[in-house]
């Protein structure tokens, strides 16, 4: 029997109002949907095994019924999630490591599109007899990451890369179309650069405008964008976003932290997780224009009391911590039917949901042996599907009789990942400019034979200077303490969830 107070906050009163049919079904859904009980009840109730490599994407079809997952092995999958059976699955053409696949609305679940390592966007059409037909329909010049679909559309869809494109693929048509590319900002004047690509990791659409969608990448601004911005030569756009968005702290000046994932909220909340940083949930207000504000000092960047616009002035972003975002490229997301709660992965193996207004912790489950990357949320009901390095997939339901507290280690696993992410953001970044600087010092300081005391530059035996600094940046220096050598899949910064 469960305390008054606990169906309280669950909702007593929308109970009764349902029981006399004083609320519709929706209503009574959507309200209920995020009540913070049924968070607190949330537990394992199916592991879906099958894949034969990290499970880097996991997705429901628009109605919630299916599952659909792609993996190291190359192959896609769709599970009945409620059975916790496999329904389908099928070679995905890709070459390398799948990264997302989601199935087009209004196909009657047949269509389903694809991005790899590879750099392929490829879309699979199941046939009548069971069989799945898949073709190419672009390549990216480097690894595609993510996908956006345009809500309701069961044609249009949008994919990034490491190239830093953006494309545009209308499934009537033949081909697809290079929308933008999208390159950093100029520490002068705030402008795109034409010299250096933002390596694309995230799209997503806005939920409630789909003129709007926003990216992240390689830098610290997340960027959106308007569609209805095209060229008059064609159809591709200016790299000119409407709104860009960043934490105080990171503004103006090159880091080391970037973005990893976006999503946005039904309120049109953009929400931004950073690797090596924190999580951070951006309001329209906080916008920074176009671009960064252009600043030739640092006494400028402190900020003008009078001037208006200055720094002091925007609102500051909604900040969500305790976890780690070091390992692959790590997905964050909302969670609830009016997204309620933020939930995000991370390098400890946990799954993380904070109440989105005030940033609380509510929900700390073990969620993965090793790292846990991607998180979706069912499309109706409190529901969570994730997935990670290890090779099965996770759904969660609020199916647990009682209510559970955040476990007695949640200070020590928040403290244990603060600790790392700080020491790994004090220590000093490993760039071809520091590796060249040091290999000079070494080798300058070898003796030519006959000339004691005299110090001169010797030849690098099996290649070039360059090819040493090159063979330097491609070492892997980061011992972490959660790798395993239980022969798995290599290191699990190879296994890039998007």
């Amino acid at each position: 029997m469960y305390r008054t107070k606990d169906l309280y906050r669950c909702g007593l009163g929308e109970h009764w109002r349902r029981q006399i049919g004083d609320v519709t079904p929706t209503a009574f859904s959507r309200k209920i949907g995020g009540c913070e009980d049924l968070i607190h009840r949330l537990i394992n109730y199916a592991e879906l095994e099958g894949h034969n490599g990290c499970v880097n994407t996991v997705s429901f079809n628009p109605s919630g019924e299916l599952l659909v997952s792609g993996s190291d092995d190359q192959e896609i999958k769709v599970w009945n999630w409620g059975s916790k059976t496999e329904v389908l699955s099928y070679e995905s053409g890709h070459e390398d490591n799948v990264f997302q696949a989601r199935v087009m609305p209004y196909s009657d679940d047949r269509i389903i599109v694809s991005c790899a390592a590879d750099g392929q966007v490829r879309y699979g059409t199941i046939l009548e007899n069971g069989r799945v037909s898949t073709k190419n329909l672009a390549k990216h010049r480097n690894r595609a990451h993510k996908m956006a679909i345009e809500p309701g559309s069961p044609r249009i869809f949008y994919s990034c890369g490491e190239d830093g494109v953006v494309r545009h693929f209308d499934l009537r048509e033949e081909k697809s179309t290079k929308l933008l590319t999208c390159h950093q900002f100029r520490a002068s004047t705030g402008k795109p650069s034409r010299s250096r690509v933002v390596r694309l990791n995230a799209i997503v659409m806005n939920p409630r405008n789909f003129n709007y969608f926003a990216v992240g990448g390689s830098d610290q601004y997340a960027r959106v964008y308007d569609l209805r911005r095209v060229n008059a030569n064609g159809f591709e756009m200016e790299d000119n976003p409407v709104q860009c968005y960043a934490p105080k702290h990171l503004q103006g000046r090159d880091h080391e932290e970037h973005i990893t994932c976006v999503a946005y909220s039904h309120q049109e909340e953009l929400l931004v997780t950073y690797n090596d940083e924190l999580i951070y949930l951006f309001d329209k207000s906080m916008s920074l224009g176009s671009g960064p504000e252009q600043r030739n000092s640092e006494d400028d960047w402190k900020g003008d009391d009078e001037g208006e616009g200055s720094q002091q002035d925007v609102p500051q972003p909604q900040v969500y911590e305790g976890h780690r975002n070091h390992q692959t490229v790590k997905g964050v997301n909302f969670l609830g039917p009016n997204t309620e709660y933020v939930v995000s992965g991370s390098d400890c193996g946990r799954i993380f949901i904070w109440k989105k207004k005030g940033g609380e912790l509510v929900a700390l489950i073990k969620g993965d042996n090793k790292v846990v990357n991607c998180l979706e949320p069912h499309p109706y009901a409190t529901v969570l599907a994730t997935s990670g390095i290890d090779e099965t997939i996770k759904v969660w339901a609020p199916i647990s009789e009682r209510i559970l507290e955040l476990p007695q280690d949640a200070e020590r696993v928040m403290k244990i990942n603060k600790r790392r992410r700080e020491s790994h953001a004090s220590s000093v970044p490993l760039t071809a400019g520091l590796v060249r600087t040091l290999l000079l010092q070494r080798h300058l300081q070898i003796p030519t034979e006959g000339e004691g005391g005299t110090y001169t530059r010797v030849s690098f035996e099996g290649g070039s200077f360059d090819d040493e600094i090159a063979a330097v940046l491609d070492s892997d220096f980061e011992g972490d303490d959660d790798s395993s050598d239980d022969g798995g899949n290599g290191n699990p910064r190879e296994c890039i969830i998007s």
